[in-house]
């Protein structure tokens, strides 16, 4: 009995050296997400999310840690990058107010769908015309068109981007925000913009929902809260934009199967959660403290998530491809705050 169990023993050993164990990448997420977190308290106006991704970005290149985050922790860094960005997504259904988003009228719910669809489809254009490699326009004109850093993981889960391409797009999507916060509370007055009409431009053209609250916040809570609710009314375009893109996606690539031998679903399972979620929220069945506990932990999820991506960029291989990057995220940045701002005084 002992000659016959020996080799199964061996087998598992064998399995558990081919398998690394994912702890040590998600128990670095979880401390980047926590450090994120303090960076936040100590500064609010960086964005928490904000923070991950950089964070991520300067533990991927230091030199006593780069080794342990592109060896042991890379199974786990990666785990988080796609897992707990799917669950952060699904909570992220919660915060959406779809009865607030329809009181602002069909002519304001007309103006963000043509901006979203602008800026997305002029995005991939452009990307494709510089020459951007793998699926980095997609990607990008999806951050710049929804809600920045959560939108690109939301397409990549049904595109199958290579995890360079999304760590590239995150952290250029992420910069070009996080500049907005700076640049965009300067063009208020030139442009003649009202605090409300403001916090509408600031809503329809500001890529994450962290940098549309920085950004907006400087005029007062009249626009503040009239960027959040057009900041809504696009993060509610996610899931028909990665439903979109999982149908072309399956479209594209019929007859081939996944690894398990099953066909691709045509509408990933997150994204029924979050849709879910939206329909659960407009119930209003949820407590005010159900959805605080909710939206704590969909912060926490995708902070960890956007560490574990931050991790994987590379910058000696995102500045190959620095140059091209850098004029699609400007030229994609003009025409979100262009075409906004049009929408925006037509409906003003």
């Amino acid at each position: 009995m002992a000659l016959l169990h020996r080799p199964q023993s061996e087998a598992v050993r064998h399995v558990s050296r081919e398998t690394p164990s994912p702890r040590p990448g998600l128990a670095m997420a979880a401390a980047g997400a926590l450090v994120a977190w303090g960076v936040h308290r100590l500064v609010p106006g960086v964005p928490m999310l904000t923070a991950s991704v950089v964070l991520g970005i300067a533990v991927a290149h230091l030199p006593g840690l780069r080794t342990v985050v592109r060896g042991p922790a890379r199974p786990g860094l990666s785990l988080a990058g796609r897992r707990l960005m799917r669950i952060g997504i699904v909570l992220l259904g919660l915060g959406l107010g779809l009865d607030q988003v329809l009181r602002l009228g069909w002519a304001t719910v007309a103006m963000v769908c043509a901006v979203v669809a602008a800026t997305f489809f002029g995005t991939v254009w452009l990307g494709r015309r510089l020459g951007l490699p793998g699926d980095q326009p997609l990607l990008i004109a999806t951050g710049y068109s929804i809600c920045g850093a959560s939108a690109i993981g939301a397409v990549s889960e049904v595109s199958g981007s290579d995890e360079e391409d999304v760590a590239a797009s995150v952290a250029l999507v992420t910069l070009c925000g996080t500049l907005a916060i700076a640049v965009l509370p300067l063009l208020q007055d030139p442009l003649g913009l009202a605090d409300p009409a403001f916090g509408r431009w600031v809503g329809a053209s500001v890529h994450d929902v962290g940098q549309v609250v920085a950004t907006a916040q400087t005029a007062g809570p009249g626009a503040l809260g009239e960027a959040v609710l057009v900041k809504l009314m696009r993060v509610a375009l996610l899931a028909p934009l990665v439903a979109a893109v999982a149908f072309s996606m399956r479209a594209r690539r019929r007859g081939v199967r996944t690894a398990s031998g099953r066909r691709p679903a045509p509408v990933p399972l997150f994204v029924a959660g979050f849709l879910a979620a939206a329909g659960l929220r407009a119930t209003g069945l949820l407590p005010g403290v159900a959805l605080d506990w909710a939206h704590t932990a969909q912060e926490a999820l995708l902070a960890a998530a956007l560490f574990g991506l931050g991790s994987a960029v590379h910058l000696p291989t995102l500045a190959r491809t620095g140059g091209r990057a850098a004029l699609l995220g400007l030229g994609a940045w003009v025409v979100v705050a262009g075409v906004s701002y049009a929408g925006v005084l037509m409906t003003t």
